[in-house]
Formats: structure tokens, C-alpha cells, sequence
């Protein structure tokens, strides 16, 4: 270890505690934009065309909005919504700064997700619901949550990982974490082993983020 990674040997403790904030972040982040996600993509699923209770107005503005949030390169985001940060958390710097970023990155891909995932239930289970006299919440909740719960997993196991991936790029600009460490410790001291021990822990999340997700699928899969 002391040859292969001589550098990373002596600043352990920051790397530990780059982890624990990338963690953090990622963790915050994905709570947040997770409820906030589904929330808008269920909103999107009811309210288009052939939804439970169509509405032109209320589906073509979150469309909209949803379709112009996934366009932003995240980067760009960081720097646009800077006083929209400080008017939240009173800074625009560190871990907690670039979590307000990172969620408002985060909801419209999420939500397009959700949407796509319960778009793969199969309608004659929603006009059966129907003809049952079930009302809309009861086949949000009854059935396309149910039905797609699969698919939701997936797109909830997808999302963070592209989220581990945004609180990397939050390094840039001071946001701490593992992104952080391997720029500004690795890369601009030339400290090769540290930014390669990064990667390394980032991919370790990244892995352990997949598996989890795999076991929960298989776990729903055998629950339907």
C-alpha cells in the first residue's frame, strides 16, 4: 500500500471523510428528489392524453419543464442556480451547497423514469380497476405503484447512480466529496494514487448502489 498508493496513506482520514460527504450527498439528493420525482412523473402519467384525468394545461407545462431540466448540463446548472443556493442554505459552497443543485438536476430525470416505468403497466389491468369502480388514487396506489413497482426499482437504481456520478462533478466547485478529492488533492497537486483511490471508491458505490437494486428487484419480482 505504502508503494502503490504512498499519498492516499497520509490523508486517509480526509478520504474518509470524502466518502461519508459524497454518501451524504447522494443519500439527501436521492430522499429529495426521489419523493418530489415520483410525485411530478405520476402527475405526468394521469394527466397526459390517455391518462386517468387528462389535462392538456397542467401536462404540457410540466413536460415542458421536465424536458428544458434534463436539458441543462449540470455544470452549467451549478453555476445558473447559485442565488437560488444561498437563498436556501446561506452558502454556495460545500457539501450541503451543491446538494440543492444536485436535486433540482436530479427530479426532472427522475421523473421521466417514473413516468416511462408506469407506462409499462398493462392497461387491461387499469380498465379492469376501472370497471371495478376503482377512483384514481386508488389505481395510482393499487395499481400502477404496484404493477410498476419493478420498473420502478430499476429506474430508482439508475437514478442514483447518475446522481453518485453529479455529486462527483459537484467537485468542480468545491462541493466536497470524492469528486472533490480527486480534483483538487489528486489532479491539481499530482497526486495520481489519490485520484485513482477515488475512482475507486466512487466505482465501489457505484457497484454496491447496482447490487442492492438487483436484489430489490428480484425481491419485488417474487412478491407480485
Amino acid at each position: 500500500m505504502d508503494k502503490l498508493f504512498p499519498n492516499v496513506n497520509q490523508i486517509w482520514p480526509d478520504i474518509r471523510v470524502a466518502t461519508f460527504e459524497t454518501l451524504q450527498m447522494t443519500i439527501i439528493a436521492g430522499i429529495i428528489a426521489g419523493v418530489i420525482g415520483l410525485i411530478i412523473g405520476i402527475v405526468l402519467l394521469v394527466t397526459n392524453k390517455d391518462g386517468l384525468t387528462p389535462n392538456r394545461v397542467v401536462y404540457y407545462i410540466l413536460d415542458k419543464v421536465v424536458d428544458i431540466g434534463r436539458s441543462i448540463p449540470f455544470i452549467i446548472l451549478l453555476a445558473i442556480i447559485v442565488p437560488f443556493t444561498r437563498l436556501i442554505v446561506h452558502t454556495s459552497v460545500g457539501t450541503t451547497a451543491v446538494t440543492v443543485p444536485i436535486v433540482i438536476g436530479t427530479i426532472p430525470f427522475f421523473a421521466r423514469q417514473i413516468q416511462n416505468a408506469l407506462l409499462e403497466v398493462d392497461p387491461g389491468v387499469i380498465e379492469a380497476a376501472r370497471a371495478m369502480g376503482v377512483g384514481t388514487f386508488g389505481i395510482i396506489f393499487r395499481v400502477y405503484l404496484k404493477e410498476g413497482l419493478v420498473s420502478i426499482i430499476r429506474a430508482s437504481s439508475f437514478t442514483i447512480i447518475n446522481l453518485i456520478g453529479l455529486t462527483a462533478m459537484a467537485g468542480i466547485v468545491g462541493g466536497g466529496g470524492l469528486g472533490a478529492m480527486a480534483i483538487q488533492v489528486g489532479y491539481q497537486r499530482n497526486q495520481k494514487d489519490v485520484t485513482f483511490m477515488s475512482l475507486i471508491l466512487v466505482l465501489v458505490i457505484v457497484f454496491i448502489t447496482q447490487l442492492l437494486g438487483n436484489i430489490a428487484v428480484k425481491l419485488a419480482s417474487k412478491g407480485r
